[in-house]
């Protein structure tokens, strides 16, 4: 079990790491139900990430992926 949640981890940190190095910007935008019909889609936030983020999260991902293939064997037979 702890294996794949790491595998599940490293994986999703690579890929949110090659989506910021693909992006400049991503806008999110909240989906409240509108008070008035001046904002009906409701608040946006931008998020820019920074020059050294992309590669922070790829090599975090990749570290621990590489760390949940060396999980050793008695932590699968825990629960």
């Amino acid at each position: 079990m702890w294996r794949a949640f790491f595998q599940a981890v490293g994986i999703f940190l690579f890929i949110v790491g090659v989506e910021c190095l693909a992006i400049e910007q991503a806008v999110l935008r909240i989906h409240d139900p509108p008070t008035s019909m001046a904002d009906p889609v409701g608040p946006a936030k931008v998020f820019r990430p920074t020059e050294w983020m992309p590669f922070s999260l790829m090599a975090t991902g990749a570290i621990t992926l590489i760390y949940s293939f060396t999980i050793p064997g008695w932590a699968k037979k825990e629960g």
